[in-house]
């Protein structure tokens, strides 16, 4: 510690991948850095770190340090009210995001999806198409390497970038190419002081610094989206997409079952059929990828191929297997009530659902037509079921059993699935109750299923 050069210092507080990332670009840059965490730091991350000659603590944070940096790359996991960020911002030090750290180093191509629902789907369906087309394109954000790290050690001409809203937060000069807003609903109510303005508002930060020469791809139909832009403006080309044709969309459902796509460059059709993805959810995330892809002068063939062929998203609808003939969906990446809704509308058959975990301020109404409509019985599975109990026992006639665990979970539905019916784990709810991750939530779960087989 007491060889750092404060005067020049960089502080990257967190030491997952964005923030190991960064501390990589500093250092190659000339910034003397140190990493903090306050947690315990990934056996792969300190290796990472010790190989490079980057000076790092784990399990606290040393303030005397922290608030001597000329600035500072936060994890965006790390709320504003952490005391290390509000005294930070106290001492008047400038806080970014790593996105914007790596924008200052690279002049590359940058598409940048969010939204609350679909970003991941997206950013991977939009990169799997520049791949496919031959495309040098690097995948950042939310999912792939680290941006910063990639513009350190693996530069690509355009990169493909999924954005959250903590992301977005602490970006000021970082500007899009193109930029991809999906849908906006209630979700991280409580980073956001539980205001749904304030959550919109870092929501619309992905429209920050854009140009005529840019473009926004926007869901038309979405609300809170169109009742926003009537709020605020944009020198961006507008690319609106819709279900069906409406003015000036640029991609649509035709009356023959066509999705079209129409932009400057580009027209083309393609059978809805034919998409590898489906669900009504899934047109919309071929849409902003096919637009996307064609204001980058993809060639037709190409994206059509590329939209056909996508093989999904791990945790987003993705099958765990049929047993008995009851199906059963690995739907965990839903942490919110929208997302769910999406899962539930895609549903053919009478369905087991699984919700449950740590609540972000859920309004359970807004699947409750399609839980009548569609589900069977739920389970409940956190630590505290009584919201969704009280709700769904309230508002249904449909059995709600208690549990604590994902291994009585599964046991449950095992005991209530039929023949002919689907168990669907879309949880409404972050998994850190019980979980690591969203990702161990349906890691565990295909595990579990899988072990049903035997």
């Amino acid at each position: 510690m007491e060889n750092i050069d404060k005067k020049g210092l960089i502080v990257v507080l967190g030491a997952g991948e964005s923030g190991v990332g960064a501390a990589i670009l500093a250092k190659d840059k000339g910034f003397d850095v140190w990493v903090s965490e306050y947690a315990a730091i990934a056996p792969k991350y300190c290796s990472v770190l010790e190989a490079e000659h980057i000076k790092y603590e784990e399990g606290k944070h040393s303030m005397d340090i922290i608030l001597s940096a000329c600035e500072i790359i936060k994890s965006p996991g790390i709320p504003d009210t952490a005391p290390v960020i509000v005294a930070a911002v106290e001492k008047g030090i400038h806080i970014i995001s790593e996105i914007e750290f790596a924008g200052r180093y690279t002049d590359a191509k940058m598409v940048c999806i969010t939204g609350s629902n679909g970003k991941t789907t997206t950013t991977s369906l939009i990169y799997h198409i520049l791949r496919r087309a031959g495309i040098d394109a690097g995948l950042a954000g939310n999912i792939g390497n680290s941006l910063a790290l990639q513009v350190a050690r693996d530069p690509h001409p355009v990169y493909v970038i999924e954005l959250s809203s903590f992301q977005l937060d602490n970006m000021y000069d970082f500007k899009a190419n193109i930029a991809v807003l999906l849908n906006i609903t209630p979700d991280h109510l409580d980073r956001y002081g539980y205001q749904m303005q304030n959550y919109v508002n870092a929501k619309f930060r992905i429209l920050q610094n854009l140009t005529p020469q840019d473009a926004f791809v926007f869901w038309n139909d979405d609300p809170v989206i169109t009742a926003q832009l009537k709020q605020i403006a944009t020198e961006a080309h507008l690319f609106p997409f819709a279900e069906k044709a409406e003015e000036d969309t640029a991609a649509y459902i035709d009356a023959d079952d066509n999705l079209v796509f129409n932009t400057p460059g580009t027209s083309m059709t393609m059978p809805r059929a034919d998409l590898a993805l489906h669900g009504l959810h899934n047109i919309y995330n071929s849409m902003a990828a096919g637009i996307s892809a064609c204001l980058l002068n993809i060639r037709r063939d190409d994206i059509r191929a590329a939209l056909s062929d996508f093989a999904g998203v791990e945790h987003r609808l993705e099958p765990a297997g049929t047993i008995d003939q009851v199906e059963w969906i690995n739907d965990s990446k839903a942490t919110n009530v929208n997302s769910c809704w999406y899962a539930l509308e895609a549903m053919k058959r009478p369905t087991v659902l699984i919700l449950g975990g740590k609540d972000k301020g859920n309004d359970y109404s807004e699947i409750l037509p399609l839980v009548k409509e569609k589900v069977v019985a739920i389970v409940a599975m956190g630590k505290d079921n009584a919201k969704i109990i009280d709700f769904f026992g309230k508002n249904t006639n449909i059995p709600i059993v208690d549990t604590h665990s994902i291994e009585e979970a599964v046991e449950q539905c095992r005991r209530l699935a039929r023949a002919g019916q689907t168990v669907l784990l879309s949880p409404c709810c972050a998994s850190f109750d019980l979980f690591k991750s969203y990702e161990d939530r349906g890691r565990q779960f295909k595990n579990l299923v899988n072990t049903l087989k035997h």
